[in-house]
This record gives structure tokens, C-alpha cells and sequence, in this order.
């Protein structure tokens, strides 16, 4: 095993300087985003509306997700790149361990917890 890579599963390896989305291309292909170029990551409670049940593509043609067949998620990720206009969509299977990762290197927004008024 890389002793670069911090984080590996089906979806995802984290690198010290890198994400790879594995499958993000039609019909195969790994994507490779360098964390420089992450503006943020978004984690949202999974709903119908943000990619709960979503397999595979983009719901709102802006945000991509990569193959994922599980019905079981806890936590959908959305990748913000600096000066473009998609996203990246994703689910992981040790979703903690990804959270605390991407907190460790890009600002992240947790939109599972509502504000405390």
C-alpha cells in the first residue's frame, strides 16, 4: 500500500495532495482533483433531492455522481472546484473518516446539522 494514500475504498482515495473519484468518466475513467483546486465540500444529509437514490449521473446538470449501487448512505459529498461550474457528487463508505479527512485539508460545510437558534 501508497504510504501517500490516507483514505481508499469502491468511490475514493485520498491522497496527502489529491482526491481520485474512481468511475467518474462514462463508461470507466478516475477523476483526480488536486485539494489546491477544491473551493469546499458540502456534506449533506442524503434526500431524494441531492442524490439519496441517484445510481449514477446528475440530477441538476451541474453536479456529477459516479456509479454507486448501494442503497444504504449516511452522507452525500459534493466537491466545489475553484472557477468552474459543476461539482462533483459523491458517497463513501466510512463517511467519518472522509468527513475529518476533507476537514484536515479544504474548508468543509456541514449542512446535516440545522443552526442552533
Amino acid at each position: 500500500m501508497d504510504n501517500n494514500i490516507l483514505y481508499s475504498d469502491n468511490f475514493l482515495e485520498i491522497k496527502e495532495g489529491s482526491i481520485l473519484v474512481r468511475d467518474y468518466y462514462y463508461p470507466f475513467g478516475n477523476k483526480s482533483v488536486q485539494f489546491e483546486n477544491v473551493d469546499s465540500v458540502v456534506v449533506k444529509k442524503p434526500s431524494i433531492f441531492n442524490g439519496r437514490f441517484r445510481y449514477y449521473g446528475t440530477g441538476d446538470f451541474r453536479t456529477w455522481f459516479p456509479p454507486d449501487n448501494r442503497t444504504a448512505r449516511d452522507a452525500i459529498f459534493v466537491i466545489k472546484i475553484k472557477k468552474k461550474w459543476w461539482r462533483i457528487g459523491l458517497t463513501v463508505e466510512d463517511s467519518k473518516k472522509v468527513f475529518d479527512l476533507f476537514k484536515s485539508k479544504c474548508t468543509v460545510i456541514d449542512e446535516r446539522v440545522s443552526p442552533v437558534s
